[in-house]
């Protein structure tokens, strides 16, 4: 009776010292390099804000943040390698839009979206404009909708890929209007910006910051800002709300963790993520940049996830879009 009490006793000592071992390796996190993989390629705003933060964080934290790009499969390949990594908060994942939309666009995704990966911060978000070129005779929506109805399926919108925020706008804005236009995808923002800028492609959701030079001197035409209420960036411009499409597009950053992460390192990144975004060099950059900086809670960043994944998911199912 006596040693199986002390082997009962013996248990529970060892079963007690689990939590506060990981108690105390969690208070010593980060004790070296911690990753941020961006399944993007270098050069585009998701890249830019990783870097742009991951400095910051560096010194906040007393160690390297090192941005390690993973594109791929329309980011599945980033963002699965970080879902399989130990959940320790070495290694996070900066997504976008299209991890929202994968979870309804990709058939088979090697990861589960909701239950594999922690949201841990919403970092910014770049306002889109809706714009063609000024050759196409288009200034307004309802100039746009009336093309699109004399001919049918002849006009055209481009995007930065399959499944990206610039797609599925284009595909909404077809299923507001009630018109059929082709979508034409890119790889990336500035080869669909090229065509738009010549005239091959009829109009394009992009970044404000990124077209705003072209639409001030005349090479584009600005048929309205993607967002409810003027833009502080462009208030001169209407809103596609104002015109009749209550119709939000953008493009936004995160950061996520492998799902099991400890939520004290969730808390501690969120917190400096948000101490990073106040920061004057910081809010300089996102200014000139056209970017909204986003400070918030984790919670707050899962449920902005959620509500990205069902509208996504809806705008997919009505317009029945697939990959390829």
């Amino acid at each position: 009776m006596q040693r199986r009490q002390f082997l009962q006793a013996g248990s529970a000592a060892a079963l007690a010292s689990v939590p506060a071992l990981s108690l105390a390796q969690q208070s010593a996190w980060p004790g070296k390099p911690v990753r941020v993989v961006v399944p993007f390629t270098p050069g585009g705003t998701t890249d830019m804000v990783a870097r742009l933060i991951g400095v910051e964080l560096g010194k906040q934290l007393g160690q390297p943040v090192i941005v390690e790009n993973k594109p791929g499969a329309g980011t599945v390949i980033g963002v699965d390698y970080v879902a399989k990594q130990p959940a320790d908060g070495y290694t996070l994942v900066c997504v976008a839009n299209s991890f929202t939309a994968n979870k309804t666009l990709v058939k088979n995704l090697p990861y589960d979206t909701t239950k594999d990966l922690k949201p841990v911060a919403l970092m910014g978000l770049s306002e889109h404009v809706l714009a063609t070129h000024p050759n196409s005779g288009i200034k307004t929506l309802d100039d746009l909708k009336k093309a699109a109805l004399a001919k049918p399926d002849s006009l055209t919108y481009a995007s930065f890929g399959n499944g990206t925020s610039a797609h599925l706008s284009g595909a909404l804005l077809c299923q507001m209007l009630g018109v059929n236009m082709v979508h034409v995808p890119y790889k990336g923002q500035g080869p669909a910006l090229t065509d738009l800028l010549g005239g091959q492609v009829t109009v394009m959701f992009g970044n404000w910051s990124e077209f705003r030079g072209h639409i001030e001197s005349g090479k584009l035409h600005a048929i309205g800002m993607a967002t409810l209420k003027r833009s502080r960036f462009a208030p001169n411009v209407p809103t596609l709300a104002e015109q009749g499409a209550a119709l939000e597009s953008n493009s936004w950053q995160g950061l996520l963790a492998p799902a099991g992460t400890p939520d004290a390192i969730v808390q501690r990144v969120n917190a400096e993520v948000n101490k990073a975004l106040a920061l004057p060099s910081v809010v300089e950059v996102f200014a000139k940049s056209g970017i909204v900086a986003q400070p918030g809670t984790a919670a707050q960043f899962a449920g902005f996830v959620n509500s990205e994944i069902a509208k996504y998911g809806d705008i997919i199912r009505r317009a029945n879009i697939t990959m390829g």
